[in-house]
């Protein structure tokens, strides 16, 4: 999805809030959040400190391009842990896991996005209602380098470490999450039989 460096980030988001089927808020407002891994869904609680990251990782999205896809999801993971998180514990936490994942899945990538992100800035901390008023251009050109970087023993160092850190967290948050398996299957089910009335009276129609 490409956005255009003239309209502003607030345009931007809602582009691809509706891209993505996020809804008009991009989900903030839901109690739950599903995560799923194949057919099996992960369900945990929205909690306010992970609404109050995802608002600047969607922001993320829209200025770096990476997709909202597995592997782009493991991609802006590496990218936000190169350009770091500042005081974003729900952003470090995820994002750890989802470097993990990551370099098991696709390991070029994700090493590739973790460089990049070691040249540029997050805009995590920001003053976020000011950022939506900056075009996606200004914003580029303030958060993100052009510039080629190449790999340091730093890089390495802190990549590794990140990587033993992922493990460890992804396996934490797993043993939370895997028992609300039952809830999310529970939830999905449901959420079938609302739209099935809905389905058959359009089938009807």
């Amino acid at each position: 999805m490409e956005i255009a460096d003239d309209i502003t980030l607030r345009d931007a988001r809602g582009i691809y809030f509706e891209a993505n089927g996020f809804g008009a808020d991009g989900g903030y407002g839901d109690a739950w959040v599903d995560f799923s891994l194949g057919p099996v869904p992960f369900p945990f609680p929205n909690t306010p400190q992970r609404i109050e990251a995802v608002r600047y990782h969607d922001i993320h999205h829209v200025l770096t391009g990476y997709a909202t896809s597995t592997v782009g999801e493991f991609e802006i993971s590496a990218w936000e842990l190169g350009a770091g998180c500042k005081r974003m514990v729900a952003a470090w936490a995820l994002n750890l896991g989802g470097l993990a994942a990551g370099l098991l899945v696709s390991p070029r990538k994700v090493c590739a996005a973790f460089l990049r992100g070691r040249r540029d800035r997050s805009v995590y901390g920001e003053d976020y209602d000011a950022l939506l008023t900056t075009t996606v251009g200004e914003a580029r050109r303030r958060f993100l380098s052009s510039a080629p970087r190449s790999w340091t023993a730093e890089d390495v160092l802190l990549l590794v470490l990140a990587a033993f850190a992922g493990v460890l967290v992804a396996s934490l948050l797993l043993s939370l999450v895997v028992p609300l398996v039952p809830v999310g299957l529970v939830m999905n089910a449901l959420r079938k039989r609302q739209a099935r009335p809905i389905a058959t009276r359009q089938g009807g129609a």
